[in-house]
């Protein structure tokens, strides 16, 4: 085996359990908090522990695993499909990092000063939620082009 396919095999892991992570969100939040409404918090810290310690740092490092399979692996910027999951995994940083991150922060500080009937929570609930859910088309387009590479 190659160190390419070494290396295409680890970005190919990381993407996997980037994007299976942040699918658990939902699950955790509409299944479990659902059926134990006091466990929110809980859950919330729970989500919060994934996207800073295994979400987030997999996608970093999907993008120096991509950046490197690129250089060395012939596959120039010249080909749009890359050009374009470029572009969206910028935008996927901007939405995550600048706005869902902190978003999820302040919901977690919201339910723990305040509690889950707040006001102060259930617009911070509100706006995790809806940056959250933004994420999720620009993934989807992400693995898209990685997987399909279509000629645009």
């Amino acid at each position: 085996m190659s160190w390419y396919s070494l290396l295409k095999y680890v970005h190919v892991l990381l993407a996997m359990t980037a994007v299976g992570s942040n699918l658990t969100y939902g699950i955790w939040q509409g299944a479990i908090v659902s059926r134990a409404p006091e466990h929110e918090g809980f859950v919330l810290r729970t989500i919060k522990l994934i996207d800073d310690r295994v979400a987030n740092p997999c996608y970093l490092l999907l993008l120096l695993t991509g950046l490197t399979l690129q250089a060395v692996g012939h596959w120039g910027l010249q080909r749009h499909w890359i050009s374009a999951a470029i572009i969206l995994y910028v935008a996927l940083l901007i939405v995550g990092l600048v706005f869902y991150t902190p978003a999820l922060t302040r919901q977690v500080e919201a339910i723990e000063l305040e509690g889950a009937q707040s006001v102060h929570y259930k617009a911070a609930a509100a706006r995790a939620t809806s940056f959250g859910v933004a994420t999720l088309p620009i993934i989807l387009a992400i693995v898209f082009m990685m997987v399909v590479k279509p000629s645009l």
